[in-house]
């Protein structure tokens, strides 16, 4: 009898910030592939019998292939079992939620996906502001700072990233933001708009730190943790302490 898969979205890294499903999937689950961003507490939530896998994907660090984990959760399910693949943040969120779907169809495997806290959700909380702002920020938009070399994608559009009233969120950007706060300053974004750094969300190693999108670039090609990290940038609040 066919298993079934259950894409669960572990949120930033807080097992306090889990949904009620996801919590309730990783208990019934026999077998969990996780991210390297949703192990430590998040799989204490498992049920004691179940298997952990590790298939997470970092930066400059040996990892599983695409292939290899697709090619586990069609096996897993195939062999009847009940499937937690757990992802970091928002599972629909710069993952490979697509090409592992697509496994699982091509399989004929039923699946489902279980949405959780982004972890830009999680970071504006943290840093204690909102998203948008009324008059200033009217608009949010999200985007991957990396391609699939590492690289900054070319085929970005600066008019879009450079609008002033527009909070954008940078995800997997550190090591490509002093490009990408060249071409910002060079499409007429003013070096001084405010930008935030935001690492390890929501653990014990949270920092947030305050910048300019000029002095934010110098931060980082000085020095760079090897922290998972978010970066902000446009109209952010910022309220007095």
């Amino acid at each position: 009898m066919t298993g079934f898969v259950s894409f669960v979205s572990s949120g930033p890294g807080d097992p306090e910030l889990l949904t009620v499903k996801a919590v309730a999937r990783l208990q019934m689950a026999e077998v969990v592939l996780f991210d390297d961003l949703s192990s430590g507490p998040i799989l204490g939530q498992a049920g004691p019998g179940a298997d952990l896998i590790a298939v997470g994907k970092r930066a400059g660090r040996a990892s599983p292939k695409q292939d290899h984990v697709s090619r586990l959760l069609v096996d897993h399910a195939l062999a009847g079992q009940r499937v937690v693949r757990l992802k970091s943040g928002d599972c629909g969120m710069f993952g490979r939620l697509e090409e592992e779907i697509l496994a699982l169809q091509a399989a004929g495997i039923g699946y489902e996906i279980i949405p959780g806290v982004t972890s830009a959700s999680a970071a504006a909380a943290a840093a204690g502001i909102p998203l948008t702002r009324r008059l200033t920020a009217r608009r949010v938009q999200f985007i991957t700072g990396a391609d699939v070399t590492g690289a900054l994608p070319d085929s970005i559009n600066m008019a879009a990233l450079a609008d002033p009233q527009a909070t954008t969120v940078v995800y997997m950007g550190k090591r490509t933001f002093a490009d990408l706060a060249a071409r910002l300053i060079a499409a007429g974004l003013p070096a001084q708009t405010p930008a935030l750094l935001a690492e390890a969300v929501s653990t014990p190693d949270q920092q947030i730190s305050r910048h300019s999108i000029a002095s934010l670039a110098a931060h980082l090609q000085d020095a760079q943790s090897p922290a998972p990290a978010l970066i902000f940038y446009g109209p952010l609040a910022e309220f007095p302490a």
